[in-house]
């Protein structure tokens, strides 16, 4: 059993403290907003993840898992401390770090032992030795400490299962002391472990998300030119992803990618390159492929309609992927805007995103399901691949629009099929 403090209750934070106490582990986490953390202490989750209520509540039962607002306190009871605070992008793309440089200054003010502290969050490259300076600045003389890197990869809508079964865990450190603990720490999980130095594994957090963000551009790419040239992308993505050089991850046609990681980290990796005297043209090519994508599927919905000024459009999803409640940069979020500004009135609907939905989107009709949805609206488009639209009543939807129009951003059904039960079916790729 390791004392352990995880420093932010978000996304990232709170599933990393609650896992490391399935493990076995005593955890504190803490966060400054003291609402966030009496409403954990009441067992009211501020996030929607499957699975993440369940554990938080076991854990705070079985007395492995604490809240707390008080870094003094974590920081005199833990060994091992997890830096998991956001790091938001800047105008330019850079990552603001100013929350992390002030944790780390908070730390060393409050060590009285020895401390591992580890970058949690994603942070770009050389942190770690900043970390380490500040830690210096502001610790008492004689206190020993050790800075280490264990970036996450935590897949937002099945985040517990990708920390209890991870493909691989990545480890940078600077002494073997901080080497064995992280090991020591992860050894029930029985997976791989990438041992590097600190900034290696601070760059293969941002390469990784700027790896699968190229190849969701690169297949929206291929799907404007199936769009064009009458392919079917859904064919062109299975025969790619039988090249085990390739693999079908993160194949599939959609309105591009959203979210805080990917747009975040890659215009992060992109602002380092550039630091460092590199113009990373493939990355931002990524980023630009990425907007266009949104505009196209617009552009979709304008010439199924003709015209989509006074046109009432539905719309099913709007966090930026399932499974989740999280809309920070979701495509549908620019899509609806756009729509919008031609002058569209938007009805709306998603399984959990609503309520925060409410706060970034104005003048929308949110409604109680998808069926209210369709009624009266001149197109239905799906944005979200919610597994709940997968079962539509698809007849009764057809009747309650006033046009059989469906414009499918992400592929849920076959052309055919839809075709069949008298739909006009738009989709991304396909004939």
């Amino acid at each position: 059993m390791e004392k352990i403090a995880v420093i932010g209750a978000g996304h990232v934070g709170l599933v990393t403290s609650a896992c490391f106490a399935e493990l076995g582990n005593k955890v504190i986490c803490i966060d400054n907003n003291k609402k966030k953390i009496m409403a954990l202490l009441n067992g009211k989750i501020p996030i929607y993840e499957p699975g993440l209520s369940t554990l938080v509540k076991k854990n705070i039962k079985k007395k492995r898992l604490f809240f707390s607002t008080s870094i003094k306190d974590v920081v005199r009871f833990a060994r091992i401390i997890f830096i998991a605070v956001g790091t938001p992008s800047k105008k330019k793309g850079a990552a603001d770090l100013s929350a992390v440089e002030s944790v780390s200054a908070e730390i060393a003010r409050h060590m009285k032992s020895y401390k591992l502290i580890v970058e949690k969050s994603t942070v770009p490259v050389e942190t770690g030795r900043w970390v380490e300076y500040t830690l210096n600045g502001f610790k008492e003389q004689r206190i020993k400490f050790d800075i280490a890197s264990n970036p996450e990869f935590l897949k937002e809508g099945s985040a517990i299962e990708s920390f209890m079964h991870p493909d691989r865990i990545v480890i940078g450190v600077q002494t073997k002391k901080a080497e064995d603990l992280l090991k020591k720490l992860y050894k029930p999980l029985k997976t791989p472990i990438l041992v590097t130095d600190i900034k290696s594994a601070e760059i293969i957090k941002h390469a990784s998300n700027s790896f699968l963000s190229m190849k969701i551009s690169f297949i929206n790419t291929i799907s404007r030119i199936c769009d064009l040239c009458g392919a079917d992308i859904k064919k062109v993505a299975e025969g790619m992803g039988l090249d085990k050089r390739i693999g079908k991850g993160f194949l599939n046609a959609g309105v591009g990618y959203g979210g805080f990681c990917f747009p975040k980290d890659l215009a992060a990796f992109i602002h380092i390159a550039e630091n460092h005297g590199y113009n990373p043209e493939i990355l931002k090519a990524v980023a630009k492929v990425n907007q266009q994508q949104k505009i196209a599927f617009v552009n979709k919905i304008k010439s199924a309609l003709w015209n989509l000024n006074n046109k009432t459009i539905g719309i099913l999803g709007i966090a930026f992927k399932p499974n989740t409640d999280d809309i920070r940069l979701a495509p549908s979020l620019d899509i609806i805007k756009m729509l919008q500004k031609e002058g569209s009135r938007i009805k709306a609907y998603d399984p959990k995103a609503m309520e925060k939905a409410k706060d970034a989107l104005k003048g929308i009709e949110f409604c109680k399901d998808p069926y209210s949805v369709a009624k009266g609206s001149d197109c239905l488009v799906i944005i979200t691949e919610w597994d709940e639209f997968r079962k539509l009543n698809l007849k009764r939807i057809r009747d309650l629009l006033n046009q059989p129009i469906v414009i499918d951003g992400r592929n849920m059904f076959e052309p055919d099929d839809m075709r069949k039960l008298g739909f006009r079916y738009i989709c991304m790729g396909r004939r």
